[in-house]
């Protein structure tokens, strides 16, 4: 079973992500949330998906835009930094990747497509990764991070936004 990471083994900043991740088997978790994920997506009208609980805040669409690409970009980091790639990989703006697609064209299905495609590789990049791999320190966003770490912030990253569509948005929405 997968280790949690110790605190040293990631930027400070992570450290919200890391600890809402419950103790217990990661793979297994990554899995029913995704089970959850699909759940909460799928109960909610084309029309909700436009729905912001704030102005300038993302809408529901956005806000899992953002998971999915979050997703890919810490499971291509877990992928180079588990298969012992010392190069340092460049960190990315939310914001613009949210600016940059066209989740507004896009129904709601197609964006949860994206991210259950996502949920699933990372899901097997973690199953087939091999134990020694979670140790490895990587470079990311001019800091030092672990294979390990990286799973984590996978799975607490796409908890803190579930939370907040539960918290923020649907309360507004009956």
């Amino acid at each position: 079973m997968l280790q949690r990471p110790l605190v040293n083994e990631y930027p400070e900043y992570y450290k919200p992500y890391v600890t809402l991740v419950p103790d217990g088997d990661l793979l297994s978790l990554l899995k029913e949330h995704l089970v959850k994920t699909i759940e909460l997506f799928e109960s909610l009208s084309e029309g909700v998906g436009h729905f912001r609980y704030a102005e300038n805040k993302w809408s529901i669409k956005e806000v899992l835009c953002h998971m999915a690409d979050t997703e890919r970009i810490m499971s291509y980091r877990l992928l180079r930094v588990g298969r012992g790639d010392q190069t340092s990989l460049a960190g990315f703006d939310e914001n613009d990747y949210v600016q940059g697609s066209q989740i507004h064209k896009l129904p709601i299905k197609s964006i949860l497509e994206d991210f259950i495609a996502t949920r699933k590789a990372t899901l097997t990049l973690i199953q087939n990764m091999p134990e020694e791999a979670w140790t490895n320190i990587g470079f990311a966003n001019n800091t030092e991070v672990t294979a390990r770490a990286i799973a984590y912030i996978i799975a607490g990253h796409a908890l803190h936004h579930l939370n907040i569509i539960s918290d923020r948005y649907l309360p507004l929405l009956k």
